[in-house]
C-alpha cells in the first residue's frame, strides 16, 4: 500500500457520472491491460484493437509502456521497485480514463502479479480485462524488433524480462491470445468478441444479404 503524503486535502464527487457518460456514449468505459514478454506483440495488438474499436465510435486511447516512459515515469528505471511504482502509476491513470468513458489499453509488460492485481484492484468489476500475450521465448526473441533480446543475451542490458528478470504468467486472465499462433487481425477480433460478450460494448451490426 502507498503511504498517503498529503494532508489536509478531500476527495470532491463529480456532477457527471459514470452511468451518465455511458449512457451518452453507448459503451461502458474500461480497462484493457495488455501483459506479456518482450516482443509478445503487446503494442501491436493494442494499437490494432484501438483502430477497431475507434471506427466503431469508441473513445479509445493506448497508453504505451515506452510512450509513458518518455514522460510520467521517465524517472523511473526497471530494477523491481521503480517496475512497481511505474506499475503503480498507470494503473491509476488507467483508472481515470475508464471512468471518464474511455476504453483504455495499456501495453506493458508489467511483469508481476501482484502489481497487476493491484491495478484491477482500483477498477468496479467486469471493467479490468488482463490480456495474456501469450508467445514462446523463442518466437520473441526472433521477432526482437529492437534489438533487446540480443543485447540483453550478450549482458549488455541488465534487469530484462526473460533472460535477467522473472515474468510471472497471468494466473486467470480474462483473455489469453496466443500471438506466436495467430495472425494480428484474428487476435483482434477475439478482444472484441469478448468485449461483445461481457456488454461492455455493443455487437456489430450485421450485414444482410443482398
Amino acid at each position: 500500500m502507498t503511504e498517503q503524503k498529503a494532508t489536509n486535502i478531500t476527495w470532491h464527487k463529480p456532477l457527471v457520472t459514470r452511468a451518465e457518460r455511458e449512457q451518452r456514449n453507448k459503451y461502458k468505459g474500461a480497462v484493457l491491460w495488455f501483459t506479456g514478454l518482450p516482443s509478445s506483440g503487446k503494442s501491436t495488438l493494442a494499437h490494432e484493437v484501438e483502430r477497431i474499436l475507434f471506427d466503431r465510435s469508441c473513445n479509445t486511447y493506448v497508453l504505451d509502456g515506452d510512450n509513458i516512459r518518455h514522460g510520467l515515469n521517465k524517472n523511473l528505471g526497471f530494477s523491481p521497485e521503480d517496475r512497481k511504482e511505474n506499475i503503480r502509476r498507470l494503473g491509476e491513470v488507467a483508472k481515470l480514463f475508464a471512468d471518464a468513458g474511455v476504453l483504455v489499453l495499456t501495453a506493458f509488460i508489467s511483469p508481476y502479479q501482484a502489481d497487476r492485481d493491484q491495478a484491477r484492484s482500483l477498477n468496479e468489476q467486469g471493467r479490468f480485462f488482463e490480456i495474456f500475450c501469450k508467445c514462446s521465448v523463442e518466437e520473441c526473441e526472433k521477432r526482437d524488433p529492437k534489438g533487446l533480446w540480443g543485447k540483453a543475451r550478450k549482458g549488455e542490458l541488465k534487469e530484462f524480462t526473460g533472460v535477467s528478470a522473472p515474468y510471472e504468467e497471468p494466473k486467470a486472465a480474462e483473455i489469453i491470445v496466443e500471438t506466436d499462433k495467430y495472425n494480428l487481425e484474428e487476435c483482434a477480433n477475439q478482444i472484441v468478441l469478448c468485449l461483445e460478450k461481457h456488454n461492455i460494448i455493443t455487437p456489430a451490426p450485421k450485414h444482410k444479404k443482398p
